[in-house]
């Protein structure tokens, strides 16, 4: 095995942690042919056009929230930070939960979201918290939807691509403002073809990697067609769980065009040496 293969499995290793810690302590809709807006989009081309009505918006701040219930415990995992959506760079910072007996805090992790990889910090397993972990999304089963215990916001956008059946649910407000509420499923095999160059590998390794390649999802857009909130429910298979996990993943975008300053990690801050396994 040569030294960067074994730098791919070791920084997955670090990335599958994030869903391992958690788990230790543990139908289609119609298409809406009536959804149109006033340029007589139907509801599925609104859909898939919400990533690139994000590259137009530059930037936003961003929350998320990751569910996994799995042998009758529910664990949330929380992030919150700053994404580009032109550079497809990011910055979040996830907080575990606490372990069961709620004794333990775990100290927040540092991630740093780019095309086709994921670089994390304070996240364990030996690694000095001074140094980070580069992992390769491709390495991931999930494309890194799913193990990083965050959904990168672009590629949770580039999941829409693929919207096969999307109805209109309804008007609603998120945090004041008005949107349209949408519901229907996505097939992962068409959002890795239709997907920018940098998630391509990503969301093809996802296809591959998930029980199921369909995706169901909720979608709430903004007058502009900006997507304000949207939530996947993804079907996981973990290596050490024999039943499929059920994981939702939402995430929230507000303050559009706010600033992003990410810097991505030099050679030598990048953790080269063993870690632990979880």
């Amino acid at each position: 095995m040569t030294e960067r293969q074994q730098h791919r499995r070791r920084g997955a290793g670090v990335a599958a942690g994030v869903l391992c810690v958690c788990l230790a302590g543990s139908g289609c809709a119609e298409r809406g042919a009536a959804a149109e807006d006033a340029r007589g989009e139907s509801a599925v081309e609104m859909v898939r056009r919400s990533a690139d009505v994000l590259v137009g918006a530059r930037s936003s701040k961003a929350t998320t929230s990751m569910e996994m219930a799995t042998g009758g415990t529910r664990v949330t995992i929380r992030g919150e930070g700053v994404y580009d959506f032109r550079k497809q760079i990011g910055r979040l910072r996830v907080l575990l939960p606490q372990d069961p007996a709620g004794a333990t805090e775990h100290r927040p992790i540092m991630e740093l979201l780019a095309p086709g990889a994921l670089f994390m910090k304070n996240r364990g397993a030996g690694v000095p918290s001074d140094k980070w972990v580069r992992v390769d999304a491709r390495s991931l089963s999930d494309g890194n939807l799913v193990t990083g215990g965050a959904t990168d916001p672009y590629v949770a956008a580039e999941v829409l691509r693929g919207a096969r059946t999307v109805r209109l649910v309804g008007d609603e407000e998120i945090a004041g403002t008005p949107v349209r509420h949408y519901r229907g499923t996505a097939d992962l095999g068409i959002a890795a073809r239709e997907a920018s160059k940098g998630n391509t590998d990503s969301l093809t390794a996802a296809a591959k990697g998930f029980a199921t390649n369909q995706v169901p999802f909720d979608v709430f857009l903004d007058d502009e067609g900006r997507i304000r909130k949207v939530r996947h429910r993804f079907s996981f298979v973990n290596g050490q769980q024999k039943d499929a996990i059920a994981v939702a993943s939402t995430t929230l975008l507000y303050d559009f065009g706010a600033p992003v300053d990410v810097r991505l990690p030099d050679r030598d801050d990048i953790y080269a040496g063993k870690i632990a396994e979880q």
